[in-house]
């Protein structure tokens, strides 16, 4: 263990002398100033010092101003004043200020080793102290970091998931192949322009993505009939989104998503399925994405018709606002240049084989995300 040093101030020699030699037989290293001032110019070219010992009553610089200066330069260092019985006022008026004790003249040697042990553990564990919030903070600000890349993974690791559901879908249902990877990226664009938090748009665009993961349940002759549904076909193919609901929600991470899915295929005027839903009772989620579906259902080739243009699907999806879908959310569509849809589609179109969905995500704070 290190020897403690102490600077010992004072303008009688005689004093220093005492002082320094009770200090040095109890096994602390000593060094002295005669003045206020000398004691700055020690303390600046040395900072390794624990305590400073010091007279109140000295020429140019006294030790109330000596006191005021260490604790601006110097503020872990513990001050300890000595002063005449009739300056105690004065002392205390020090301690106010900062000064860690005092001492009264004339004291015994006990006395003086008393405060001074007081004082320097009083340091001590301060210093200690200091170091271990420092650790502490940085023991936190590791974990931290560790835990956000733990959540980044395990986000990534959710999303390889959803995109490998979403291609077994494509291999069941190839009519629609790349459909899943459209709809989400234009119901992402459609929430971005809403102004919908990073976290919203997070479970929006997973339950876009999957909003036909329930047609893995419906029979492949319903599925790939080739012709016309009749009536007992079709009721059974439009269970599939209550299907979808049933295999996300006990999924904790898709249950919010699930909801989406749940709701896909209602209808703002309530004509939709499977609940009838109308209005605001169908989460925004599922609105946004009706528009979404329907954009590309209609720009897309399908095996009965050609694709259309993306100004003839603005036109169609605007004259069914009030009936099929959302006003507000329509509005906002129309409100983004044909040329982004265009874009997006041709993105999505011919990135099909590494198509990312998540890459069209807005960032998030990833301790918010599994909330």
């Amino acid at each position: 263990m290190s020897v403690e040093r102490i600077l010992v101030v004072d303008d009688e020699q005689s004093i220093r002398e005492v002082v320094c030699s009770m200090l040095q037989n109890a096994s602390y290293h000593c060094e002295q100033a005669r003045s206020g001032v000398e004691a700055l110019r020690i303390l600046r070219d040395d900072n390794n010092f624990q305590l400073v010992l010091t007279d109140m009553m000295m020429p140019e610089l006294d030790g109330a101003g000596l006191l005021e200066i260490v604790r601006q330069q110097h503020e872990d260092l513990p001050v300890v004043m000595v002063t005449a019985v009739h300056d105690i006022s004065v002392a205390l008026a020090a301690i106010r200020n900062g000064a860690y004790d005092y001492l009264l003249k004339p004291f015994e040697r006990e006395q003086l080793l008393a405060v001074v042990q007081r004082a320097l553990e009083a340091n001590r564990l301060r210093v200690q102290n200091r170091t271990y919030q420092s650790s502490l903070e940085l023991l936190v600000s590791q974990r931290t970091t560790e835990l956000r890349e733990t959540i980044a993974e395990l986000e990534r690791s959710y999303d390889v998931t959803l995109e490998a559901l979403g291609d077994a879908l494509d291999l069941k249902d190839a009519e629609t192949e790349g459909h899943s990877k459209r709809v989400t990226a234009f119901t992402i664009q459609i929430a971005r322009a809403m102004g919908l938090a990073p976290q919203t748009i997070h479970i929006l665009a997973r339950g876009a993505f999957l909003h036909d993961i329930g047609k893995m349940a419906i029979p492949d002759a319903i599925l790939r009939k080739p012709h016309n549904l009749n009536q007992d076909e079709k009721t059974i193919m439009q269970e599939h989104s209550y299907l979808g609901y049933r295999i996300l929600r006990k999924i904790p991470f898709l249950a919010e998503s699930a909801e989406v899915v749940y709701a896909h295929q209602e209808h703002w005027d309530g004509s939709g399925y499977p609940r009838g839903l109308r209005g605001e009772e169908i989460p925004l989620g599922a609105r946004i994405f009706a528009v979404a579906d329907t954009l590309d259902a209609i720009t897309s080739d399908r095996p009965y018709r050609a694709a259309r243009s993306m100004q003839e699907a603005r036109n169609e999806i605007a004259s069914w606002a009030g009936r099929q879908f959302d006003p507000a959310v329509v509005g906002v569509f129309l409100s983004i240049p044909v040329s982004v849809w265009e874009r997006l589609h041709h993105e999505t179109n011919s990135q099909n084989d590494r198509f990312c969905y998540s890459e069209h995500l807005p960032e998030q704070h990833a301790s918010k995300q599994h909330g």
